[in-house]
């Protein structure tokens, strides 16, 4: 049996991840930073709840702790994000960004996936085939942003697709530095979430696929890339 641990699994992406995983056989730990969304979210597809804050060490070593008492784990899909907007929902352009904006959106979106991966690395060594899945976004790439005629050249912001290149990065790094693992950073495409106030054009069923792809991949599976459903993204 495959145990999988799920950031901000509780609706969006992470809870179609989970159901999928549900499904397919995994022992799903849901993680949510709400424990009755959590509790809610994780009976409804058979999961099992998991309070856990990425901007809160103690939250994470206290999930940790508890993921490990049940047993180890297998896959961690380091899923929390969000993207920070303005209060009246639009993007927060390159004019109007502050250090506290990116300081906020990075709190989650990167250091949120190294507190996490750092207090699960013990439990994934231990694994026989241990995967690490980081959702990131086209936006984080270099080569997508700076192209004309692609979409991500045309968003206006600076703080998420930042801290979507530092999980591009963080991801290669972890890799080289465990070679016996397999990790990967996904762009699952726009889709329509709370995180850009349902803006996206694809629903979660069609975002998951290639998180819940990537999840699944054996010892044999790539490791250090960048993907989203057609296959490898430019960096």
């Amino acid at each position: 049996m495959t145990t999988t641990l799920i950031t901000g699994a509780n609706k969006g992406l992470g809870f179609e991840t989970a159901r999928r995983l549900v499904a397919a056989g995994h022992t799903v730990y849901l993680g949510s930073r709400d424990p009755e969304r959590g509790r809610r979210a994780a009976e409804a597809i058979g999961a099992r709840p998991v309070v856990l804050d990425v901007t809160d060490d103690a939250s994470v070593e206290a999930a940790a702790k508890a993921v490990e008492a049940d047993g180890g784990l297998d896959v961690l899909v380091n899923n929390a994000g969000m993207e920070g907007r303005a209060p009246d929902g639009g993007v927060i352009g390159a004019a109007d960004a502050t250090a506290d904006t990116l300081r906020q959106v990075f709190e989650t979106n990167a250091f949120g996936v190294v507190r996490v991966t750092h207090a699960f690395l013990p439990l994934l060594e231990r694994s026989a085939a241990p995967v690490v899945v980081n959702v990131s976004s086209a936006l984080g790439s270099l080569a997508l942003v700076t192209a004309p005629g692609t979409p991500p050249h045309g968003y206006p912001g600076i703080a998420y697709p930042a801290s979507k290149t530092a999980v591009n990065m963080i991801t290669v790094q972890y890799a080289k530095a465990f070679p016996a693992m397999r990790i990967n950073c996904v762009e699952p495409g726009f889709t329509a979430t709370d995180l850009n106030g349902r803006t996206g054009t694809q629903t979660v069923e069609e975002g998951a696929e290639i998180i819940v792809r990537m999840a699944r991949i054996g010892p044999d599976g790539p490791t250090g890339g960048y993907f989203d459903i057609s296959g490898s993204l430019p960096w």
